[in-house]
């Protein structure tokens, strides 16, 4: 079982940056995503990296350009760097970790591109991001 902490988020104001970090108990072999849910909406996927060696992240088009996931795989974690922050951001921002399902032809990155909130098999505890106008 993977075990994920999410760090502590905060409040900041519209076009403002806040960054999060998630320490991942295993960080082998895995996909790494980064979800958020508004209030009274479904949960969204953010984005998606797989933690193999040189792997570039997968984003949601809403979050293109103004957020960036990382990792440093030795040490076990998974950031998001959030810039140019909107009202709309708000909510609650969970990492989430699963492991992708073999196939033949190996591409287990590919499939971290998708981020689906019902694939993901380990979560985060959660933390509030509030961007105020």
């Amino acid at each position: 079982q993977v075990q994920l902490v999410d760090s502590p988020g905060g409040s900041v104001q519209a076009g403002g940056s806040l960054r999060l970090s998630c320490s991942a108990s295993a960080y082998s072999h895995c996909c790494m995503g980064w979800f958020r849910q508004a209030p009274e909406k479904e949960r969204e996927g953010i984005g998606g990296i797989y933690t193999g060696f040189g792997s570039a992240p997968y984003y949601t088009d809403s979050v293109k350009g103004r957020f960036t996931i990382s990792q440093d795989t030795a040490k076990k974690m998974l950031y998001l760097q959030m810039d140019r922050l909107r009202p709309d951001d708000t909510g609650m921002y969970y990492c989430a970790a699963r492991r992708p399902i073999y196939t033949i032809s190996n591409d287990y990155a590919a499939q971290c591109g998708e981020f689906n909130a019902a694939d993901y098999n380990y979560w985060g505890q959660g933390t509030q991001v509030t961007v105020f106008s």
